[in-house]
């Protein structure tokens, strides 16, 4: 169990993104000895909720290593029983006491939702389809219920959109997560990741940061 608070949590994201920017990252917990003191038992400081996309690891943006981030991902960053699941589990069992929920702009999912809401749309693939429910409420706030030209909606507006879509929705369904943050033992975090520069930031914070 770690005794790290959300704020100091928090900090250590923070300082270990802005070395990854800075290209000064300096690989802690990675080596031997770090893998030998985490083969029985896991303590990390955060979780970290994000895309599958290739682009998006959360132990190289935010210069984290072995045992540090218990990440979860899928496309599009949604909620599903499994990520509900996982999350409860890092809450829970491993009272990790920070959860980073992270979309990043030029996200492929989110694109697709924004696609899909056209008049023209063609028709996705039956799971792809179920995949980017959840972001469609985020576009149609942004664009509104008709989008004749996709190309013009902004996708960063979108995918801020659906982070806070789906930290509502994880406090709605997960009673236990809630409860975490009311007692104060769990902050939530908002972020964005921005793929030119490496910039997290954060445009959302439930609980005490």
């Amino acid at each position: 169990m770690t005794n790290t608070s959300p704020a100091r949590a928090w900090s250590q994201l923070q300082a270990g993104n802005a070395r990854f920017i800075a290209g000064a990252p300096l690989h802690p917990h990675q080596d031997a000895e770090r893998r030998a003191q985490t083969a029985g038992s896991q303590a990390p400081v955060a979780t970290v909720f994000g895309c599958s996309d290739s682009r998006l690891a959360a132990e190289i943006i935010f210069d984290l290593g072995l045992g540090d981030a218990f990440v979860i991902r899928n496309a599009g960053q949604v909620i599903s029983e499994s990520v509900l699941g996982s999350i409860e589990y890092a809450v829970a069992v491993l009272h990790v006491p920070l959860l980073v929920v992270m979309s990043h702009d030029s996200c492929g999912a989110v694109r697709a939702a924004i696609d899909s809401a056209a008049p023209d749309a063609d028709r996705l693939p039956p799971h792809i389809a179920d995949l980017i429910a959840p972001i469609v409420p985020a576009v149609r706030r942004v664009a509104g219920d008709e989008v004749a030209d996709p190309s013009t909606v902004d996708s960063s507006e979108v995918a801020r959109e659906h982070v806070k879509d789906t930290i509502s929705e994880l406090l709605r369904r997960s009673e236990l997560t809630a409860q975490a943050v009311a007692d104060g033992e769990l902050a939530i975090i908002g972020a964005n990741y921005r793929l030119s520069d490496g910039t997290v930031t954060s445009h959302l914070v439930v609980g005490e940061v």
